[in-house]
């Protein structure tokens, strides 16, 4: 049997220590050359503050990051970059306001021997990438104008158009669509064979297992387990994620009776450059039902939900909750009568950086939590942390700044602040959802006890659902009646 080589990047005896909270305590962790890692963990696992170190955005409190055989401190992500070590964040780091081709070669310029930008080099590269990742994108366009899913595939495309040795994707297929997964798997799969060491975080376990050559689990910040590909099977990674030797059992709803809560019918809404046109949707939402939406990215999914919580008000059709049109509310009035939606993009829609976890968490419920016109610290206190409780939050503290949290952390509190509403109907999209998949029964049903009920509408099919309509496809025909899930 051949030795295995040297790490090109290794993390040794990592600690990282933030106020109130140890993120990684003692982690050793190697990427090697044309090798995928895979690495697991439930939410403040530690994933993203590893591979953050790894790349140079973060430095440990104790430890060393090891480069070549040689210790290395990164002053900044530019000093990694310049050692040929990229990261394709969880949160995507675009500017809206820049082109594509801008933003792929932002910082990182191709020049002319006269040392102006090589727009011809730039655009080439630019269309090259893009073709290996199944896209054919106008290179001028603003990246703020792309969905969600088409400015993850632009992240995606400005860490492989450089010359990469080390490639660290953190939840890179959160916004990508079915079809865009096996396209970025051979990509992968084409980068390794080149010698690219990558590290693959991801909290779905079958895209771990159909691309890794080796797996690592973090839990609570430390290294839990570590083998082969062939010898990590879901339950072996479910049972060092979690550990817990036996899977939490399915959850079983009976629906009571009633009418829908929600009815939607022949809902139209015209095609622009930044949307998906809508034809003729037709669908019902019962009282305590989870319904899910499904279809590939550009089937019209988002523009349905944001049509639902008011922000398209030039949607034709009806819609009528509760027993009364939606039609002419904007969304301060729907969000009042009861419906709420959790945003895909956290960063851009959901939180507010320069406030803290508690008043990201309250700032919908303000009206709701104060008497007389006054907010008592108090109350806004003790309903931030039974929420924050329910949701398993890990936070330093309530009133740690919001930019301290995970990823997955930041994403509960902005779900925290819309259930916090108490609306009759939640509109949940897959990005803001994908974070939770491990506590996505605890979510769901534990929220729709008493005091009230949700109704639960998410655009991806998960293990908790009551019925699925059928697929949503752009510019297509009425959805037929929901089938019921036994």
């Amino acid at each position: 049997m051949s030795a295995i080589p040297a790490p090109i990047v290794a993390a040794s005896g990592v600690t990282k220590r933030y106020p109130g909270t140890v993120a990684l305590s003692g982690v050793d962790f190697a990427v090697h050359a044309g090798r995928v890692h895979a690495l697991i963990g439930e939410n403040g696992a530690g994933k993203s503050t590893l591979v953050k170190i790894l790349a140079g955005v973060d430095s440990p409190t104790s430890g060393h990051v090891v480069f070549d055989g040689n210790p290395v401190q990164f002053g900044s992500a530019r000093d990694a970059r310049a050692l040929g070590i990229d990261m394709i964040h969880q949160e995507l780091q675009l500017f809206p306001d820049l082109s594509i081709e801008e933003n792929l070669f932002v910082g990182r310029e191709r020049r002319t021997r006269w040392g102006t930008i090589d727009r011809a080099a730039q655009r080439k590269a630019a269309a090259a990438v893009l073709e290996r990742l199944g896209q054919r994108l106008p290179l001028d366009r603003p990246v703020g104008s792309l969905p969600l899913g088409q400015q993850q595939i632009v992240e995606i495309a400005r860490a492989v158009v450089h010359e990469t040795r080390v490639l660290m994707m953190d939840e890179p297929t959160s916004a990508l669509s079915a079809s865009e997964i096996p396209v970025l798997f051979a990509l992968i799969r084409e980068l390794s064979v080149h010698g690219v060491g990558i590290v693959y975080i991801s909290h779905r376990l079958e895209e771990l297992l159909a691309v890794a050559d080796s797996v690592t689990v973090l839990r609570d910040g430390v290294v839990v387990g570590h083998a082969p590909r062939a010898e990590a099977s879901v339950q072996w990674i479910v049972q060092r994620m979690t550990g817990r030797d036996q899977p939490a059992p399915a959850v079983h709803r009976e629906l009571p009776p009633g009418a829908a809560i929600l009815s939607v019918r022949n809902l139209h809404l015209s095609a622009t450059q930044d949307r998906t046109a809508l034809r003729g949707v037709t669908f019902d939402v019962r009282p305590g039902e989870v319904l899910g939406l499904y279809g590939l990215m550009g089937a019209g999914k988002t523009e349905l939900l944001e049509s639902i919580v008011g922000l398209h008000r030039e949607t034709r059709g009806n819609m009528v909750f509760d027993g009364g049109e939606l039609a002419g509310l904007d969304v301060r009035a729907r969000i009042d009568r009861g419906i709420a939606m959790v945003p895909e993009d956290r960063q851009r829609s959901g939180l507010v950086p320069t406030m803290n976890v508690q008043q990201n968490m309250t700032l919908a419920s303000v009206s709701a939590l104060a008497q007389r016109g006054y907010v008592a610290p108090s109350r806004e206190e003790a309903v931030a942390a039974d929420w924050g409780s329910r949701l398993h939050l890990k936070t330093p503290a309530m009133t740690a700044p919001i930019g301290a949290l995970s990823g997955g952390n930041q994403q509960k509190v902005v779900i925290a602040r819309s259930v916090m509403t108490r609306p009759r109907v939640l509109v949940l999209t897959a990005a803001g959802f994908e974070p939770l998949k491990v506590t996505v029964t605890d979510l769901v049903v534990g929220t729709m006890q008493k005091p009230f009920d949700i109704d639960l509408l998410l655009d991806t099919v998960t293990g908790c659902l009551d019925a699925i309509p059928a697929q949503l496809a752009a510019e297509e025909v009425p959805l037929p009646a929901a089938s019921r899930l036994n």
